[in-house]
């Protein structure tokens, strides 16, 4: 995104180009930085452990067109449903560049997922005589909670540690693999949650030294070698202005240097280092645009777009915070107003106290920056109010990748019995 006298543009096109053409709330995805977000990641990585592979946690943002630009780049897929299995099949992706980390299985989804042949990721001890009822799979990896998370985005995505749902109590880790290996199963693998959005280079090798310590004990107790270990995803970025960003280079080199001396320590086969991240990759690539309909002077001023919880879930979700900007008007005199959507819920005034230009009117263009994470693919329809389109741009020019939800798409799929349209 730049601003040139106070005019905001995304890959090179205005957004109040882009609103004219594609209409608003819209997602637009810059495609050039998606690229170079994923050579930042991979590239560190890979120079200071070789034997390295990245795959993308669709559920971050789910586009066909995205996934598309993760495979062209060299990464496999995270899927953790079925239906995002099949979206990493559909951009040809398969086999074991598709990893299932889905949790609390049911029996249809242990079942699809074993006949689409990608790595079976499973979220507890509990999954495998269950998984065994339908097949036996040629690899299985197991998640494990290492007993520590972190999140710089709020206590609601820490996704390790004892209030987390996700992963294997350490104590439960051997005899989750000791199982697998009396079942016949050969080729093992690896896998936790690292944590939500870490800026700080050091909790990488940190937590990494955590799941080794665990990974390790297992595989000298049971003679078996992993062939990969994943490491989650977690890669942050910065949200707010003032916040620091990861020092890519650092949490790279630190994280291969704890990862070989465990290896070492506990006699292990070198195993392939994995990582799954996404929000690195697309979440300060896309950006929300959003229209200024109405400003209603109350209590307090409040400025009501069409960005609302239903279009932007994670602020009123669990508090997260999206820096605004107001194309025309970034370098205006600033005043704490209030903003929020067109829904009936209170919590869609998700914008309690923030300086944006005291001039603001309707008509105006916001822009919500860091959007491109979990945004479109945890929105949802409500209150009649539909999802948005969503745009890829890349040098000057821009694609629809997605349709702007109707009336019909509403409807589509429901059904009226006939004695109620008497």
């Amino acid at each position: 995104m730049k601003i040139e006298q106070d005019r905001i543009s995304v890959g090179g096109i205005p957004v109040r180009e882009l609103a004219n053409r594609f209409g608003t709330p819209l997602y637009v995805y810059d495609e050039e930085k998606i690229r170079a977000n994923y050579r930042r990641a991979f590239g560190a990585f890979r120079k200071y452990y070789p034997n390295f592979e990245m795959f993308y946690a669709v559920k971050c943002c789910n586009n066909p067109a995205i996934v598309n630009i993760m495979r062209q780049e060299g990464a496999g897929a995270d899927c953790a449903s079925v239906n995002e299995i099949l979206l990493a099949k559909s951009v040809g992706l398969s086999g074991e560049k598709v990893m299932f980390s889905g949790n609390f299985l049911s029996d249809d989804d242990i079942r699809q997922g074993l006949e689409s042949g990608v790595i079976f990721n499973l979220d507890d001890i509990s999954i495998l005589p269950r998984l065994l009822k339908f097949g036996k799979p040629e690899m299985v990896s197991f998640r494990i909670n290492p007993g520590y998370g972190r999140s710089n985005v709020g206590e609601y995505v820490t996704n390790a540690g004892p209030n987390a749902k996700f992963g294997i109590h350490p104590d439960k880790v051997t005899e989750a693999y000791r199982l697998a290996k009396e079942a016949g199963i050969r080729r093992f693998g690896a896998h936790m949650m690292t944590g939500s959005c870490i800026t700080d280079a050091d909790y990488f090798p940190f937590v990494t030294g955590l799941l080794m310590d665990i990974i390790g004990k297992t595989g000298r107790e049971l003679g078996i070698d992993f062939e990969f270990i994943d490491l989650g995803g977690g890669l942050g970025i910065p949200y707010k202005p003032d916040e620091p960003g990861l020092d890519m280079e650092a949490a790279a080199q630190k994280t291969a240097e704890m990862f070989r001396n465990k290896v070492a320590e506990y006699g292990l086969k070198p195993p392939q280092l994995k990582m799954e991240p996404a929000r690195y990759f697309v979440g300060n690539a896309g950006y929300l645009i959003g229209s200024v309909h109405s400003i209603k002077e109350s209590y307090r001023k409040i400025i009501g777009t069409d960005v609302g919880m239903n279009v932007l879930a994670r602020p009123a979700m669990y508090g997260s915070y999206h820096h605004i900007y107001v194309d025309g008007k970034e370098s205006h005199a600033r005043t704490k107003l209030g903003l929020c959507g067109q829904l009936c819920e209170n919590t869609d005034f998700w914008v309690k106290e923030r300086e944006l230009p005291a001039d603001i009117a309707e008509g105006d263009l916001i822009v919500v920056e860091n959007a491109g994470a979990y945004g479109f693919g945890m929105s949802y329809q409500y209150n009649g109010r539909l999802r948005a389109a969503e745009v890829l741009v890349k040098n000057g020019a821009a694609e629809l990748i997605r349709d702007r939800e109707t009336f019909e798409d509403m409807v589509r799929h429901t059904h009226v019995p006939a004695y109620l349209t008497k």
